[in-house]
Protein backbone atom coordinates (compact mmCIF):
# COMPACT_ATOMS: atom_id res chain seq x y z
CA UNK A 1 0.00 0.00 0.00
CA UNK A 2 1.11 3.45 -0.71
CA UNK A 3 0.39 5.14 2.52
CA UNK A 4 -1.16 3.07 5.23
CA UNK A 5 -1.73 6.02 7.33
CA UNK A 6 -4.76 7.06 5.07
CA UNK A 7 -7.21 4.89 6.58
CA UNK A 8 -6.84 5.67 10.25
CA UNK A 9 -6.35 9.41 9.02
CA UNK A 10 -9.93 9.48 7.13
CA UNK A 11 -11.27 8.34 10.59
CA UNK A 12 -9.37 10.73 12.80
CA UNK A 13 -10.73 13.26 10.87
CA UNK A 14 -13.96 12.45 11.02
CA UNK A 15 -14.55 11.76 14.39
CA UNK A 16 -12.41 15.14 15.19
CA UNK A 17 -15.06 17.02 12.96
CA UNK A 18 -18.14 15.19 14.74
CA UNK A 19 -16.78 16.39 18.00
CA UNK A 20 -16.43 19.87 16.84
CA UNK A 21 -19.84 20.08 15.78
CA UNK A 22 -20.14 19.85 11.89
CA UNK A 23 -22.92 18.34 10.61
CA UNK A 24 -21.94 14.65 10.27
CA UNK A 25 -24.26 13.57 7.06
CA UNK A 26 -22.04 16.18 5.74
CA UNK A 27 -18.63 15.74 7.59
CA UNK A 28 -18.96 12.13 6.35
CA UNK A 29 -19.68 13.16 2.67
CA UNK A 30 -17.13 15.99 2.96
CA UNK A 31 -14.09 13.51 4.20
CA UNK A 32 -14.99 11.10 1.66
CA UNK A 33 -14.61 13.46 -0.80
CA UNK A 34 -11.37 14.73 0.18
CA UNK A 35 -9.87 11.53 1.14
CA UNK A 36 -11.25 9.97 -2.41
CA UNK A 37 -8.90 12.51 -4.00
CA UNK A 38 -6.29 11.48 -1.82
CA UNK A 39 -6.46 8.36 -2.46
CA UNK A 40 -6.71 8.60 -6.45
CA UNK A 41 -3.68 10.61 -6.25
CA UNK A 42 -1.76 7.68 -3.77
CA UNK A 43 -3.23 5.30 -6.16
CA UNK A 44 -5.13 3.14 -4.12
CA UNK A 45 -7.99 3.41 -6.89
CA UNK A 46 -9.41 5.44 -9.41
CA UNK A 47 -12.13 7.75 -10.58
CA UNK A 48 -13.86 4.35 -12.32
CA UNK A 49 -14.08 3.19 -8.91
CA UNK A 50 -16.25 5.90 -7.32
CA UNK A 51 -18.82 5.06 -9.99
CA UNK A 52 -20.34 2.22 -7.90
CA UNK A 53 -21.48 4.87 -5.75
CA UNK A 54 -24.93 6.01 -7.24
CA UNK A 55 -25.94 1.93 -7.37
CA UNK A 56 -25.11 1.86 -4.05
CA UNK A 57 -27.25 4.78 -3.54
CA UNK A 58 -29.82 3.53 -5.73
CA UNK A 59 -29.48 0.06 -3.65
CA UNK A 60 -30.63 2.02 -0.32
CA UNK A 61 -33.80 3.52 -1.91
CA UNK A 62 -34.95 0.31 -3.33
CA UNK A 63 -34.47 -0.90 0.72
CA UNK A 64 -38.36 -1.33 1.30
CA UNK A 65 -37.32 -2.51 5.33
CA UNK A 66 -35.88 1.30 5.55
CA UNK A 67 -39.53 2.31 4.27
CA UNK A 68 -40.94 1.34 7.65
CA UNK A 69 -38.95 4.63 9.70
CA UNK A 70 -40.98 7.20 7.97
CA UNK A 71 -44.29 5.23 9.10
CA UNK A 72 -43.35 4.25 12.63
CA UNK A 73 -42.54 7.93 13.33
CA UNK A 74 -45.94 9.01 11.72
CA UNK A 75 -47.50 6.23 13.71
CA UNK A 76 -45.97 7.92 17.47
CA UNK A 77 -45.51 11.39 16.38
CA UNK A 78 -49.82 11.44 15.47
CA UNK A 79 -50.68 9.71 18.98
CA UNK A 80 -48.37 12.18 21.02
CA UNK A 81 -49.91 15.30 18.61
CA UNK A 82 -53.27 14.71 19.16
CA UNK A 83 -53.07 14.01 22.90
CA UNK A 84 -54.25 10.29 23.00
CA UNK A 85 -50.78 9.81 24.64
CA UNK A 86 -51.64 12.52 27.23
CA UNK A 87 -54.58 11.21 27.44
CA UNK A 88 -52.89 7.71 28.33
CA UNK A 89 -50.64 9.01 31.02
CA UNK A 90 -53.19 10.96 33.16
CA UNK A 91 -55.45 7.73 32.58
CA UNK A 92 -53.24 5.46 33.99
CA UNK A 93 -52.01 8.15 36.86
CA UNK A 94 -55.32 8.31 38.03
CA UNK A 95 -55.30 4.71 38.15
CA UNK A 96 -52.10 4.08 39.57
CA UNK A 97 -52.53 6.90 42.02
CA UNK A 98 -53.78 5.69 45.41
CA UNK A 99 -50.66 3.65 45.66
CA UNK A 100 -47.08 4.93 46.92
CA UNK A 101 -45.22 5.51 43.90
CA UNK A 102 -48.05 4.95 42.16
CA UNK A 103 -47.60 8.15 39.48
CA UNK A 104 -43.86 7.07 39.15
CA UNK A 105 -45.19 3.28 37.94
CA UNK A 106 -47.57 4.90 35.80
CA UNK A 107 -45.35 6.57 34.50
CA UNK A 108 -42.76 3.39 33.52
CA UNK A 109 -46.10 1.60 31.94
CA UNK A 110 -46.85 4.53 29.83
CA UNK A 111 -43.39 4.70 28.67
CA UNK A 112 -43.42 1.02 27.57
CA UNK A 113 -46.63 1.76 25.92
CA UNK A 114 -44.95 5.05 24.37
CA UNK A 115 -41.58 2.85 23.28
CA UNK A 116 -44.12 0.73 21.52
CA UNK A 117 -46.28 3.22 19.77
CA UNK A 118 -43.32 5.85 18.88
CA UNK A 119 -39.85 4.25 18.83
CA UNK A 120 -38.23 7.92 19.18
CA UNK A 121 -37.09 8.79 22.53
CA UNK A 122 -37.18 12.36 22.74
CA UNK A 123 -40.52 12.28 22.02
CA UNK A 124 -41.62 10.11 24.92
CA UNK A 125 -39.28 12.24 27.40
CA UNK A 126 -40.63 15.40 26.23
CA UNK A 127 -44.51 14.33 26.16
CA UNK A 128 -43.84 12.86 30.19
CA UNK A 129 -41.82 15.43 31.25
CA UNK A 130 -44.54 18.24 29.94
CA UNK A 131 -47.82 16.07 31.42
CA UNK A 132 -46.37 14.05 34.20
CA UNK A 133 -43.18 16.08 35.88
CA UNK A 134 -44.95 19.18 37.46
CA UNK A 135 -48.34 16.84 38.34
CA UNK A 136 -45.62 14.50 40.48
CA UNK A 137 -43.70 17.84 41.80
CA UNK A 138 -47.02 18.77 42.78
CA UNK A 139 -47.72 16.02 45.55
CA UNK A 140 -44.54 15.58 46.92
CA UNK A 141 -42.56 13.44 44.90
CA UNK A 142 -38.83 13.43 45.03
CA UNK A 143 -37.67 15.22 42.05
CA UNK A 144 -34.48 13.32 41.29
CA UNK A 145 -37.23 10.28 41.26
CA UNK A 146 -39.67 12.14 39.57
CA UNK A 147 -37.26 13.50 36.88
CA UNK A 148 -34.95 9.79 36.59
CA UNK A 149 -38.36 7.53 36.16
CA UNK A 150 -39.23 10.02 33.37
CA UNK A 151 -35.87 9.76 31.53
CA UNK A 152 -35.68 6.15 32.10
CA UNK A 153 -38.86 5.67 30.90
CA UNK A 154 -38.65 7.43 28.14
CA UNK A 155 -35.34 5.68 26.59
CA UNK A 156 -37.50 2.79 26.52
CA UNK A 157 -38.53 3.66 23.03
CA UNK A 158 -34.37 2.63 21.86
CA UNK A 159 -35.21 -0.49 22.59
CA UNK A 160 -39.05 -1.99 23.12
CA UNK A 161 -40.48 -2.72 19.72
CA UNK A 162 -41.22 -1.26 16.75
CA UNK A 163 -37.91 0.80 17.53
CA UNK A 164 -36.51 2.80 15.26
CA UNK A 165 -33.18 1.70 16.31
CA UNK A 166 -33.69 -1.45 15.29
CA UNK A 167 -34.98 -0.75 12.28
CA UNK A 168 -31.28 0.98 11.43
CA UNK A 169 -29.26 -1.29 13.38
CA UNK A 170 -31.06 -4.61 10.94
CA UNK A 171 -30.10 -2.77 8.17
CA UNK A 172 -26.48 -1.76 8.95
CA UNK A 173 -26.06 -5.44 10.67
CA UNK A 174 -27.26 -7.21 7.23
CA UNK A 175 -30.45 -8.87 9.62
CA UNK A 176 -33.98 -9.17 9.35
CA UNK A 177 -35.55 -6.21 11.42
CA UNK A 178 -38.94 -8.17 12.51
CA UNK A 179 -35.47 -10.55 13.91
CA UNK A 180 -34.28 -8.30 15.74
CA UNK A 181 -38.01 -6.74 17.19
CA UNK A 182 -38.65 -10.48 18.35
CA UNK A 183 -34.97 -10.60 20.08
CA UNK A 184 -35.56 -7.24 22.02
CA UNK A 185 -39.14 -7.95 23.08
CA UNK A 186 -38.01 -9.51 26.47
CA UNK A 187 -34.60 -7.69 26.93
CA UNK A 188 -36.93 -4.57 26.58
CA UNK A 189 -39.97 -5.76 29.05
CA UNK A 190 -37.19 -7.30 31.69
CA UNK A 191 -35.86 -3.84 31.65
CA UNK A 192 -39.33 -2.29 32.30
CA UNK A 193 -40.10 -4.30 35.12
CA UNK A 194 -36.65 -3.43 36.76
CA UNK A 195 -37.88 -0.13 36.33
CA UNK A 196 -41.03 -0.70 37.78
CA UNK A 197 -39.56 -2.75 41.12
CA UNK A 198 -37.08 0.06 41.84
CA UNK A 199 -40.25 2.49 42.07
CA UNK A 200 -41.47 0.34 43.94
CA UNK A 201 -39.06 -0.92 46.18
CA UNK A 202 -38.02 3.18 46.89
CA UNK A 203 -41.82 3.99 47.29
CA UNK A 204 -41.45 0.59 50.25
CA UNK A 205 -38.39 2.48 51.81
CA UNK A 206 -39.23 5.88 51.47
CA UNK A 207 -42.57 6.55 51.84
CA UNK A 208 -42.14 10.56 51.22
CA UNK A 209 -39.89 10.20 48.00
CA UNK A 210 -43.16 8.88 46.11
CA UNK A 211 -46.58 9.76 48.14
CA UNK A 212 -49.70 8.19 47.10
CA UNK A 213 -51.89 10.53 45.10
CA UNK A 214 -54.51 12.26 47.52
CA UNK A 215 -58.08 11.09 47.69
CA UNK A 216 -59.38 14.26 46.57
CA UNK A 217 -57.11 14.71 43.54
CA UNK A 218 -58.72 11.65 42.22
CA UNK A 219 -61.18 12.79 39.05
CA UNK A 220 -62.68 9.52 39.15
CA UNK A 221 -62.95 6.44 40.66
CA UNK A 222 -64.55 2.63 40.81
CA UNK A 223 -67.18 2.11 37.63
CA UNK A 224 -66.29 5.60 36.30
CA UNK A 225 -62.23 4.63 36.23
CA UNK A 226 -62.74 1.84 34.91
CA UNK A 227 -64.83 2.40 32.12
CA UNK A 228 -62.32 5.50 31.46
CA UNK A 229 -59.17 2.94 31.53
CA UNK A 230 -60.86 0.73 28.88
CA UNK A 231 -61.65 3.30 26.51
CA UNK A 232 -58.39 5.17 26.62
CA UNK A 233 -55.74 1.75 27.21
CA UNK A 234 -57.38 -0.51 24.95
CA UNK A 235 -57.41 1.18 21.49
CA UNK A 236 -54.09 2.07 21.38
CA UNK A 237 -53.04 -0.85 23.18
CA UNK A 238 -54.81 -2.71 20.57
CA UNK A 239 -53.11 -1.33 17.55
CA UNK A 240 -49.70 -1.86 19.01
CA UNK A 241 -50.53 -5.75 19.77
CA UNK A 242 -51.77 -5.85 15.86
CA UNK A 243 -48.71 -4.10 14.69
CA UNK A 244 -46.44 -6.13 16.60
CA UNK A 245 -48.72 -9.34 16.26
CA UNK A 246 -48.47 -9.44 12.31
CA UNK A 247 -44.62 -8.92 12.26
CA UNK A 248 -44.16 -11.70 14.88
CA UNK A 249 -46.74 -14.02 13.38
CA UNK A 250 -45.39 -13.03 9.90
CA UNK A 251 -48.39 -11.95 8.74
CA UNK A 252 -46.35 -8.51 7.72
CA UNK A 253 -43.12 -7.31 6.88
CA UNK A 254 -42.22 -4.25 9.79
CA UNK A 255 -42.91 -1.96 6.49
CA UNK A 256 -46.45 -3.15 6.03
CA UNK A 257 -46.73 -2.99 9.74
CA UNK A 258 -45.73 0.67 10.44
CA UNK A 259 -47.86 1.59 7.07
CA UNK A 260 -50.74 -0.27 9.05
CA UNK A 261 -49.85 1.50 12.67
CA UNK A 262 -49.56 5.04 10.57
CA UNK A 263 -53.36 4.19 9.41
CA UNK A 264 -54.67 2.90 12.74
CA UNK A 265 -52.84 6.03 14.58
CA UNK A 266 -54.94 8.77 12.01
CA UNK A 267 -58.25 6.14 12.88
CA UNK A 268 -57.68 6.40 16.18
CA UNK A 269 -56.85 10.56 16.20
CA UNK A 270 -59.97 10.98 13.88
CA UNK A 271 -62.49 8.75 16.09
CA UNK A 272 -61.34 10.53 19.34
CA UNK A 273 -62.04 13.96 17.14
CA UNK A 274 -58.73 15.07 17.97
CA UNK A 275 -57.31 14.51 14.16
CA UNK A 276 -56.92 18.31 13.35
CA UNK A 277 -55.23 20.32 10.62
CA UNK A 278 -52.27 21.30 12.46
CA UNK A 279 -51.77 18.31 14.58
CA UNK A 280 -51.75 16.72 11.19
CA UNK A 281 -49.10 19.36 9.67
CA UNK A 282 -47.19 18.85 12.74
CA UNK A 283 -46.86 15.44 12.57
CA UNK A 284 -46.19 14.76 8.87
CA UNK A 285 -43.90 17.81 9.84
CA UNK A 286 -41.84 16.12 11.97
CA UNK A 287 -41.63 12.61 10.12
CA UNK A 288 -40.38 14.43 7.04
CA UNK A 289 -38.00 16.03 9.71
CA UNK A 290 -36.74 12.91 11.11
CA UNK A 291 -36.91 10.80 7.64
CA UNK A 292 -34.69 13.37 5.93
CA UNK A 293 -32.01 13.57 8.34
CA UNK A 294 -31.71 9.46 8.16
CA UNK A 295 -31.55 9.87 4.59
CA UNK A 296 -28.66 12.12 4.64
CA UNK A 297 -26.85 10.38 6.74
CA UNK A 298 -27.38 6.91 4.66
CA UNK A 299 -26.22 9.03 1.55
CA UNK A 300 -23.14 10.67 3.64
CA UNK A 301 -22.15 7.29 5.46
CA UNK A 302 -22.43 5.50 1.73
CA UNK A 303 -19.58 8.04 0.32
CA UNK A 304 -17.70 7.29 3.01
CA UNK A 305 -18.06 3.98 3.31
CA UNK A 306 -17.23 3.61 -0.16
CA UNK A 307 -13.82 5.71 -0.03
CA UNK A 308 -12.97 4.09 3.53
CA UNK A 309 -13.05 1.16 1.55
CA UNK A 310 -11.03 1.64 -1.15
CA UNK A 311 -8.17 3.47 1.18
CA UNK A 312 -7.95 -0.44 3.08
CA UNK A 313 -9.82 1.28 6.21
CA UNK A 314 -11.86 -1.32 7.03
CA UNK A 315 -8.95 -3.76 6.55
CA UNK A 316 -7.20 -1.44 9.19
CA UNK A 317 -10.24 -1.61 11.64
CA UNK A 318 -11.00 -5.45 10.92
CA UNK A 319 -7.33 -6.57 11.72
CA UNK A 320 -7.16 -3.93 15.21
CA UNK A 321 -10.34 -5.58 16.39
CA UNK A 322 -10.15 -9.29 15.66
CA UNK A 323 -6.31 -9.07 17.12
CA UNK A 324 -7.42 -7.69 20.49
CA UNK A 325 -6.49 -9.70 23.65
CA UNK A 326 -9.51 -12.13 24.39
CA UNK A 327 -10.74 -12.78 21.02
CA UNK A 328 -14.55 -12.47 20.57
CA UNK A 329 -14.72 -11.42 24.33
CA UNK A 330 -12.21 -8.96 23.34
CA UNK A 331 -14.33 -7.70 20.68
CA UNK A 332 -17.56 -7.54 22.92
CA UNK A 333 -16.05 -5.33 25.53
CA UNK A 334 -14.31 -2.38 22.56
CA UNK A 335 -17.65 -2.54 20.81
CA UNK A 336 -19.27 -1.61 24.05
CA UNK A 337 -16.97 0.92 25.04
CA UNK A 338 -16.85 2.74 22.09
CA UNK A 339 -20.65 2.54 21.61
CA UNK A 340 -21.16 3.75 25.01
CA UNK A 341 -18.50 6.63 24.67
CA UNK A 342 -19.98 7.78 21.23
CA UNK A 343 -23.46 8.10 22.80
CA UNK A 344 -22.20 10.74 25.31
CA UNK A 345 -21.66 12.91 21.73
CA UNK A 346 -23.60 11.58 19.10
CA UNK A 347 -26.80 10.81 17.61
CA UNK A 348 -27.70 6.62 17.54
CA UNK A 349 -28.02 6.90 13.64
CA UNK A 350 -25.21 8.50 13.16
CA UNK A 351 -23.26 5.82 15.43
CA UNK A 352 -25.17 3.04 13.45
CA UNK A 353 -24.00 4.44 10.43
CA UNK A 354 -20.26 5.23 11.21
CA UNK A 355 -19.15 2.60 13.79
CA UNK A 356 -21.62 -0.74 12.80
CA UNK A 357 -20.27 -1.01 9.77
CA UNK A 358 -16.46 -1.05 11.26
CA UNK A 359 -17.34 -2.98 13.47
CA UNK A 360 -19.58 -5.82 11.94
CA UNK A 361 -16.84 -7.43 9.80
CA UNK A 362 -14.63 -8.43 12.71
CA UNK A 363 -17.38 -9.51 14.39
CA UNK A 364 -18.73 -11.73 11.60
CA UNK A 365 -14.64 -12.94 11.46
CA UNK A 366 -14.97 -13.90 15.11
CA UNK A 367 -18.14 -16.59 14.86
CA UNK A 368 -20.87 -13.92 15.26
CA UNK A 369 -22.90 -14.70 12.82
CA UNK A 370 -26.97 -16.08 12.25
CA UNK A 371 -28.60 -15.94 15.64
CA UNK A 372 -25.70 -14.68 17.50
CA UNK A 373 -25.66 -11.18 15.22
CA UNK A 374 -29.19 -10.43 16.19
CA UNK A 375 -28.27 -10.59 19.99
CA UNK A 376 -25.16 -8.39 18.94
CA UNK A 377 -27.80 -5.94 17.48
CA UNK A 378 -29.66 -6.07 20.62
CA UNK A 379 -26.75 -5.82 23.06
CA UNK A 380 -26.12 -2.62 20.95
CA UNK A 381 -29.07 -0.93 21.33
CA UNK A 382 -29.30 -1.87 24.94
CA UNK A 383 -26.08 -0.28 25.37
CA UNK A 384 -27.19 3.11 23.22
CA UNK A 385 -30.12 3.29 25.27
CA UNK A 386 -27.14 3.56 28.20
CA UNK A 387 -25.44 6.01 26.69
CA UNK A 388 -29.28 8.13 26.33
CA UNK A 389 -29.12 8.64 30.31
CA UNK A 390 -25.60 9.25 31.24
CA UNK A 391 -24.13 12.88 32.48
CA UNK A 392 -23.37 15.00 31.92
CA UNK A 393 -23.99 14.59 28.12
CA UNK A 394 -26.96 12.06 27.69
CA UNK A 395 -29.36 13.26 24.94
CA UNK A 396 -32.45 12.03 27.14
CA UNK A 397 -31.52 14.73 30.34
CA UNK A 398 -31.45 17.85 27.71
CA UNK A 399 -35.10 16.60 26.21
CA UNK A 400 -36.29 16.50 29.76
CA UNK A 401 -34.08 19.70 30.98
CA UNK A 402 -36.08 21.57 27.86
CA UNK A 403 -39.49 21.14 29.36
CA UNK A 404 -38.21 20.67 33.18
CA UNK A 405 -39.29 24.15 35.73
CA UNK A 406 -36.31 26.59 36.86
CA UNK A 407 -36.64 25.49 40.54
CA UNK A 408 -35.20 21.96 39.27
CA UNK A 409 -31.95 22.36 38.52
CA UNK A 410 -29.74 19.96 36.09
CA UNK A 411 -27.88 18.58 38.97
CA UNK A 412 -30.91 16.75 40.22
CA UNK A 413 -31.66 15.49 36.97
CA UNK A 414 -28.27 14.17 36.66
CA UNK A 415 -28.72 12.44 40.70
CA UNK A 416 -32.23 10.70 39.43
CA UNK A 417 -30.80 9.17 36.54
CA UNK A 418 -27.99 7.26 38.24
CA UNK A 419 -30.12 4.26 39.97
CA UNK A 420 -31.40 3.75 36.36
CA UNK A 421 -28.05 4.00 34.75
CA UNK A 422 -26.82 1.17 37.31
CA UNK A 423 -30.50 -0.83 36.43
CA UNK A 424 -29.65 -0.69 32.81
CA UNK A 425 -25.97 -2.09 33.54
CA UNK A 426 -27.41 -4.69 35.13
CA UNK A 427 -30.03 -5.29 32.03
CA UNK A 428 -26.83 -4.83 29.37
CA UNK A 429 -24.43 -8.11 31.67
CA UNK A 430 -27.84 -10.06 31.67
CA UNK A 431 -28.29 -9.82 27.82
CA UNK A 432 -24.42 -10.69 27.08
CA UNK A 433 -24.49 -13.36 30.16
CA UNK A 434 -28.03 -15.12 28.92
CA UNK A 435 -28.02 -14.52 25.02
CA UNK A 436 -31.12 -16.96 25.66
CA UNK A 437 -33.27 -13.84 26.77
CA UNK A 438 -32.86 -12.48 22.51
CA UNK A 439 -32.69 -15.82 21.09
CA UNK A 440 -35.33 -17.40 22.98
CA UNK A 441 -38.35 -15.61 20.56
CA UNK A 442 -36.48 -16.34 17.47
Amino acid sequence: MPADWIGPAMFGTVMVLIFLGFPVAFTLGGAALLFGFLGIQLGYFNWAYLTSFPERLEGIMENQVLLAVPFFILMGTVLQRSRLAEDLLHTIGMLFGPRRGGLALAVVFVGALLAAATGVVGASVVAMGMISLPVMLRYGYSPSLATGTICAAGTLGQLIPPSIVLIVLGNQLGVSAGKLFRGALIPGLMLAGLYAVYVAFTAWRRPECAPALPAAERDISGPALAKRVFGVLIPPLALILIVLGSIFAGIATPTKAGALGAAGALLLALLRRRLSFESLRDSVEETAKLTTMVVFLLVGSTLFALVFRGVYGDDWIRDMLTGLPGGKIGLLVVANLVVFGLGFFIDFFEIAFIVLPLIVPAAQDLGITGDAMIWFGVMIAMNLQTSFLTPPFGFALFYLRSVTPDEVPTSTIYRGVIPFIAIQAVGLVLVIVFPELVTTLL
